[in-house]
């Protein structure tokens, strides 16, 4: 098979949970930029970088990477990308965004018109005729200037990865599922281990979770644009990685993930949310105040998103908060915490400095992931030793 290079791009500052997982399903690695990863792989590689990768926004068919100054040598540049390997005769192509930062071409709007009439022009020639149809298979293009250098690929996703198809419920400012399961695997956390998310919202950290655990690959019930892409991705692409995914689901696990959140309405979207993601009997939903938060073992996680205080009047609640967080916190036995945040005196309210943290943007939002380190458990034979 033909191989392509494959651009994942994901929220700023979780670029390397990103590139495990793709040297986990086995590809190789061009680059790590910013915000992205790309990568090498055949046609079979944008069915498994769909369905199996969590932490991808989309995946982009990298077509090319030109510099241009000028509108005029963007259009030379574009028109000089064989197109004819990617969109059919009858394709439905448009440039469907456009980025630009530190360059001279800069407005979005002349980006995407001049693109499509360098690609409209290439195809005319290529396939002699003068107007497309365009009443098949989309190709949405997208291409990102970087000093002047644009990135140009083909969107193989479609609606973003991070629309796992189980969200059907939402409470306000949610957390997406790719950035949830990112931090999830920036942790040492794993199915033998206790999580709870004591501000589970729609619940989003638990269903990541559990799906992590019982190894539900998270495009596995959700379709790509890609799919109708049979000139360039086979169908059986497609067949063989959605039976890999069904084939690694282990439903017969046992686990100890538990969500509370104060808000009713919350609890309810997160019970409808586990239930569509088939991962309600793994999670533990319970409306309860952070100020209740109790475990007898040791050893467990705390992975959650608090509130940030985006309003006035929600702000002036939050030290109360995270001063109720950080109790609770130093009751549990040798526990570990993680939590995203914006809130700036976060480390202050809860009581104790983090042993490490990231910034990470959340959209255009900066946010920190503070990690407060518990001790890690004794191996096994160190328990039986002990004995």
């Amino acid at each position: 098979m033909e191989k392509y290079e494959l651009i994942a791009p994901c929220h700023f500052g979780l670029e390397a949970v990103l590139k495990r997982e793709i040297l986990d399903l086995g590809y190789e690695i061009c680059k790590v930029e910013d915000g992205k990863v790309t990568f090498l792989a055949d046609a079979q590689g944008i069915a498994d970088a769909n369905i199996f990768l969590r932490t991808t926004e989309r995946i982009l068919l990298k077509t090319g990477e030109v510099k241009a100054v000028t509108f005029d040598e963007l259009f030379e540049k574009t028109k000089a990308i064989p197109w004819e390997r990617y969109i059919p005769k009858d394709g439905r192509f448009w440039v469907a965004k456009a980025n630009s930062i530190k360059s001279k071409l800069f407005s979005p709007s002349d980006i995407q018109s001049i693109m499509k009439k360098a690609i409209v022009e290439r195809l005319k020639e290529v396939y002699h005729i003068s107007w497309f149809p365009e009443d098949g298979s989309e190709f949405p293009i997208r291409v990102s200037f970087m000093k002047d250098i644009a990135t140009i690929g083909i969107d193989t996703s479609g609606i973003s990865l991070h629309k796992r198809g189980y969200r059907q419920m939402t409470v306000k400012a949610p957390i997406t599922e790719t950035l949830a399961s990112a931090l999830i695997l920036l942790t040492p956390w794993n199915k033998d281990r206790i999580l709870v998310d004591p501000f589970c919202g729609s619940g989003t950290f638990p269903i990541e979770a559990a799906m992590i655990a019982a190894d539900i690959a998270p495009g596995m019930n959700r379709s790509f644009l890609a799919e109708q892409w049979r000139h360039l991705v086979p169908r059986g692409c497609w067949y063989q990685a959605k039976e890999e995914a069904m084939d690694r689901v282990k439903m017969d696990i046992e686990t100890d993930i538990q969500g509370y959140d104060i808000d009713p309405e919350a609890l309810k979207a997160a019970r409808s949310n586990a239930k569509m993601a088939k991962v309600d009997k793994l999670i533990h939903l319970q409306q309860r105040p952070v100020s209740q938060l109790r475990h007898s073992k040791p050893y467990g996680f705390i992975i959650t998103n608090p509130p940030y205080g985006e309003r006035l009047e929600d702000r002036e609640a939050l030290p109360a908060i995270y001063k109720d967080l950080g109790e609770s916190f130093r009751n549990l036995d040798k526990w570990s915490m993680y939590m995203i945040t914006s809130y700036d005196r976060a480390e202050n309210d809860i009581g104790r400095k983090a042993d490490k943290n990231r910034k990470i943007y959340n959209g255009m939002l900066k946010t920190y992931f503070y990690q407060f380190l518990g001790p890690k458990p004794p191996r096994k034979t160190e328990k039986k030793e002990s004995l």
